[in-house]
């Protein structure tokens, strides 16, 4: 064997020694040439390896980086029972999971469960729970969790604003695993309830309800969800400048790519657009248009549908004259939806003609739609008897019936309080110089007296009372002509002037301020002048909504991934807690609105919704205005994020176990 080695060695050696005697034999432009086509050879070799790397590979998500943004607002509750404003829900959304969640495109699907079961036409539900979760304290979950939540929640003691979506649903635990919920009555939406995030019994199980709001586990949680809490920083007035959450290695499903996800929190959205600029945050969220032209170029602009829209809703119980049709008609035809949706979203939403939200939910458009016609509403209006005046506001002239009118035969022997009105009236006549009923006795009983008076107000007005019957004297009874003349003194018909001006309210945001100026501009068009104002949302809700206290209110609504229009519709929700802020009832769609929402049959279902779609927009209770993208802006070295449907703005982190900053090469 030592022999072969020496062999191959020398001869190796030799072969070296060969080619240096090439270079020996060659001239400086042979040389020159041999050193370059090497290179050439050599480069090549390269170029093809790097090819085919290239050719059989590709890029693919690596797990590592860390994604920052910012938000405006602050962290109060990181609890399921309590989270209600959007910062919460946002870091609920990551922290914590539920039975069942939203996909990215809006779809319900399993989360901690891994099968269910829909029992009695949709009053029983069974759920069979995913084996080896744990929490991020690395305790068991288990079927206790989920009923301590419910069972929270349904406690007032506890003054969760999620109670009365859990009012009437009963829990029963069938083992560690497996949980049973029971309803009185099928509910379309009740997968979508179960969407609820999901605390640990181990940790608030004895925390006592004037404690559960104060507890330092609101901001500081045991989570079971993709990420688990890693810090926060706190100013020196305790407001949470940042906080950081890290990827959970005991979550049960896929892991994120991210390693860590960090909030930074604003007072307000301008705060954000300097920090965006500088490339401090990677994402980011704006409400108002009037700072999309700030935002540097090296973030996408991503548009997720969101099932809400926006309309002003006409209270015709609080203003009499939008009682009348025409006026509603007319102010849908004047309403210029495609403008709004250019002028103050950027283009970034679409026009809504229904509560039930057709492009969305999948349903048919209504039988019939209020399209943008000027020319149509001022026609409406005029037919209607309403005349534009100097000021080009709209009015007509209304006779307004009297109070009280004599209907009735009065007799000798009569007693009534038209008989007291009538004693009335005729001592008014003495006052204006006569002598018709100088005693003025107001009795209620028709008496000789009343008797005397009666004639002598008959011949007085001859012409009118006795003279269509050809009597020359009175006769004392109080009949068909007396009555009118009567009427005509005592009760004389009033008119008024009804004018177009209408006062509409809407919450203190600039985008909705700016929406309200618009409308005023473009029913000024059609005669209709609308003062505006707008209050805090905490007044408004309270002082105004609360009290059905306005004319009209320029308000969204927020819809499920199932709809439900339901709570915002039926008769039975006219007056708070209800969300019927039209006040509006029809006893057909009542019906409609109970069959569909107990009704399992998605294509039943679709016909009593487009149904009722119909009723209501016939009778326009409202301005249907807007459904607004939400807009999210995301450094584009973000990969992995698909814009869809999301039920509110916290569910576009649906799916950001997808989303990865680092790549590594891998063979296809």
């Amino acid at each position: 064997m030592l022999e072969k080695i020496f062999d191959f060695t020398r001869t190796v050696k030799g072969k070296t020694k060969k080619y240096r005697r090439i270079f020996k034999v060659l001239d400086k432009k042979e040389k020159t040439a041999l050193i370059v086509l090497s290179g050439c050879a050599l480069i090549s070799f390269v170029f093809l390896c790097f090819n085919f790397y290239t050719q059989h590979t590709e890029n693919a998500p690596a797990f590592g980086g860390e994604y920052i943004e910012g938000i405006k607002g602050q962290p109060r509750f990181i609890n399921p029972v309590y989270a209600v404003n959007d910062v919460d829900r946002d870091l609920l959304e990551l922290l914590f999971s539920g039975l069942m969640k939203y996909d990215n495109q809006g779809k319900i699907v399993s989360d901690l469960v891994q099968d269910y079961k829909i029992k009695e036409d949709g009053k029983i539900y069974e759920f069979t729970l995913k084996k080896n979760i744990v929490w991020s304290d690395k305790q068991k979950f288990s079927v206790d969790d989920i009923i301590f939540t419910v069972k929270t929640i349904q406690n007032s003691d506890y003054k969760s604003p999620l109670r009365a979506n859990w009012l009437g649903v009963e829990t029963e635990k069938l083992s560690d695993e497996t949980i049973r919920f029971v309803l009185k009555k099928p509910y379309i939406g009740f997968l979508e309830r179960l969407t609820l995030k999901i605390l640990p019994k181990h940790i608030w199980q004895d925390i006592l309800p004037d404690n559960f709001a104060r507890s330092p586990y609101n901001l500081q949680p045991v989570t079971c969800g993709q990420f688990k809490l890693k810090g926060f920083l706190q100013d020196k007035f305790g407001l949470i400048e940042s906080l950081t959450i890290e990827r959970d290695p005991n979550y049960f499903g896929k892991k994120p790519w991210l390693s860590e996800i960090t909030f930074i929190f604003f007072e307000n959205e301008e705060d954000i657009i300097k920090p965006a600029k500088q490339n401090k945050i990677k994402g980011f969220s704006l409400l108002s248009s009037q700072n999309y032209e700030d935002i540097v170029q090296d973030f996408s602009c991503l548009s997720f549908v969101l099932p809400r829209y926006f309309a002003v809703f006409l209270n015709i119980n609080e203003q009499k004259i939008l009682n009348q049709l025409e006026i509603r008609e007319a102010l849908n035809y004047a309403t210029d939806k495609q403008e709004i949706i250019e002028k103050v979203l950027s283009g970034k939403g679409m026009a809504v003609n229904s509560p039930v939200l057709p492009k969305i939910y999948g349903y048919e458009s209504p039988s019939e739609i209020y399209e943008y016609n000027l020319e149509m509403a001022n026609k409406i209006l005029e037919d209607a008897g309403f005349i534009k005046n100097d000021t080009g506001i709209r009015e007509k002239i209304v006779d307004k019936d009297p109070s009280f009118q004599f209907k009735s035969r009065l007799d000798i022997g009569s007693q009534s309080k038209e008989v007291t009105e009538l004693q009335k009236c005729l001592a008014e006549q003495a006052i204006v110089g006569s002598d018709i009923y100088p005693d003025g006795e107001a009795s209620g009983y028709f008496g000789k007296k009343t008797r005397a008076a009666v004639i002598r107000f008959q011949e007085k007005y001859k012409q009118d009372v006795l003279d269509p019957y050809g009597l020359s004297q009175g006769t004392g009874v109080v009949g068909k002509s007396t009555r009118k003349k009567l009427n005509e003194l005592c009760f004389p018909k009033n008119s008024e002037i009804q004018k177009l001006e209408f006062a509409l309210i809407t919450v203190q945001d600039p985008v909705l301020k700016q929406v309200g100026e618009i409308l005023k501009q473009q029913w000024a068009k059609a005669g209709v002048n609308l003062s505006i104002q707008a209050y805090p949302i905490s007044e408004l809700q309270y002082d105004y909504i609360k009290p059905r206290n306005y004319e009209m209110l320029l308000f969204g609504e927020v819809l499920g991934i199932v709809p439900d229009p339901y709570p915002f519709w039926h008769s039975l929700q006219r007056n708070d807690p209800g969300l019927n802020l039209s006040l509006f009832a029809n006893s057909a769609g009542d019906k409609l609105l109970e069959q569909a929402r107990k009704e399992l049959d998605l294509e039943a279902r679709k016909e009593k919704y487009e149904e009722f779609q119909n009723i209501l927009i016939k009778q326009a209770p409202c301005v249907f205005l807007y459904s607004p993208d939400y807009i999210y802006f995301m450094s584009q070295e973000i990969k992995g994020i698909e814009p869809g449907l999301i039920v509110d703005p916290s569910k576009r982190f649906a799916q950001v176990e997808n989303w990865y900053i680092k790549t590594h090469r891998v063979w296809k």
